[in-house]
């Protein structure tokens, strides 16, 4: 296959949708040699943040010397975003080969009792291969969706990672956060040690206890003005701080003070500490990191697509929120760490999506909506989006194309204004400015 095949492969098995089991992914790592029993783990799963936290936690170990794979979900400007090694993406002619060589053997599982193979199930097989034979030192792994049945679980991590649990895909995680959690927790295997941020006191006890059952070693990510009376203790509580642009974080025997992360937004201080705690997780198993890979790392991790300004006066910023938690988090982010006369507010959300819940943390804050749509085959229609984004804003506009979209919004924006195009990685990943 050219790379252009591949892609259009690929896009071929988006048909069959989200298929959670391992059956699929196992049969065909088993046909490959298991590739993901020779990577060094750790596996990222999460509601919100779990893309910001890996990358935090790949930049650490790259700075330290170490040959780092990264795998990550979804992306935003190019597909091979999603497999890269120290920040380098994927080549074009590596990415075919390994669809290429993939291909057959996937075609002959979607013949079986097993069912069509997806694209996801692909692209996970195409990072074990490509990790495992260009002998990565470490490989981080972002789960794609809920973490018991998705293909990235058949590994044996060294770390897991949970950032946090909120409400979303509840159509296929269920409808708490209980539910959710449960379904989360599946990456944590016997005898690992759990990193996670949580904060939602259900979510945090069924996590508890299924580490608890499998054997695993629990540190808990708090900041440090949080109290939780009554609630299950962790083995190791860190704490961090938020000073302006950087945090401190202490616990056990470490201490680090001001870190300052490259990602924008105050939100990403939990990220980055949830990260630097999984880093340090790694000295367990005898894998030292030092304090200055450490700042190195944090300081200087890159992932487009989350409060990333692309254009000046007026300002233009893409962020991929898609959910109710994450609408909020960012429009707190945008109070906090911008200024501006109007905010012009491009949105454009999948329909898997709560369009009301999500506009109900944004929009209030918009003089104007422009309601757009992604050519993703599950975008939401634009005209939807409007007739919810009315329920919180005056001035509601549809452009249906992302581009022409955010075109309207710079052309009315005054030079002093904000633009923010957010509601899907899929919408923010079709601007061309």
């Amino acid at each position: 296959m050219t790379y252009e095949q591949s892609i259009e492969y690929l896009n071929g098995l988006i048909k069959f949708g989200i298929k959670f089991g391992l059956e699929r992914i196992t049969a065909l790592a088993h046909a490959f040699g298991n590739p993901h029993r020779m990577l060094r783990v750790i596996h990222v799963g999460g509601t919100n943040g779990k893309g910001s936290t890996s990358t935090f936690a790949a930049s650490i170990l790259q700075e330290a010397g170490f040959r780092t794979g990264l795998y990550l979900s979804p992306y935003v400007r190019d597909l091979r975003e999603r497999i890269q090694i120290n920040g380098r993406l994927i080549g074009r002619n590596e990415f075919a080969d390994l669809i290429s060589e993939i291909q057959p053997i996937a075609d002959d599982i979607s013949a079986s009792e097993l069912g069509p193979v997806t694209e996801f199930e692909v692209k996970t097989m195409a990072a074990y291969l490509y990790f495992a034979r260009q002998q990565v030192d470490f490989a981080v792994l972002e789960v794609g969706m809920g973490g018991r049945l998705d293909a990235t679980n058949i590994v044996e991590p060294m770390v897991a990672v949970i950032t946090n649990v909120g409400l979303d895909h509840t159509e296929r995680l269920g409808p708490t956060t209980k539910n959710i959690a449960f379904e989360k927790a599946g990456i944590i295997k016997q005898g690992t040690i759990l990193v996670t941020a949580v904060e939602d006191e259900p979510a945090w006890r069924v996590i508890l206890n299924k580490a608890r059952e499998e054997g695993a070693e629990v540190w808990r990510v708090m900041k440090s003005n949080v109290r939780k009376p009554g609630s299950p203790s962790a083995d190791l509580q860190i704490r961090y701080t938020s000073k302006g642009e950087t945090f401190s974080l202490h616990g056990g025997d470490f201490r680090i003070a001001n870190l300052k992360p490259s990602l924008k937004g105050p939100f990403q201080h939990v990220n980055a500490a949830t990260a630097v705690a999984a880093i340090l997780a790694l000295r367990r198993y005898e894998a030292y990191i030092s304090e200055p890979a450490i700042r190195a790392g944090i300081a200087n991790a890159y992932l487009p697509g989350r409060l990333e300004i692309i254009h000046d006066h007026p300002t233009v910023v893409i962020d991929g929120a898609h959910n109710p938690d994450a609408a909020q988090t960012l429009a707190a982010a945008i109070r906090e760490e911008f200024q501006y006369d109007r905010l012009i507010l491009v949105v454009g959300m999948l329909s898997t999506h709560s369009a009301d819940e999500f506009l109900k943390q944004i929009a209030p804050m918009a003089s104007k909506v422009i309601a757009t749509q992604s050519q993703w085959h599950l975008a939401r229609p634009a005209s939807e989006l409007a007739k919810e984004a009315r329920n919180f804003c005056s001035d509601v506009e549809i452009v249906d194309r992302v581009p022409d979209a955010v075109s309207r919004a710079i052309s009315v924006a005054g030079k002093n204004d904000l633009v923010l195009v957010t509601g899907s990685f899929y919408t923010i990943g079709e601007v061309n400015l």
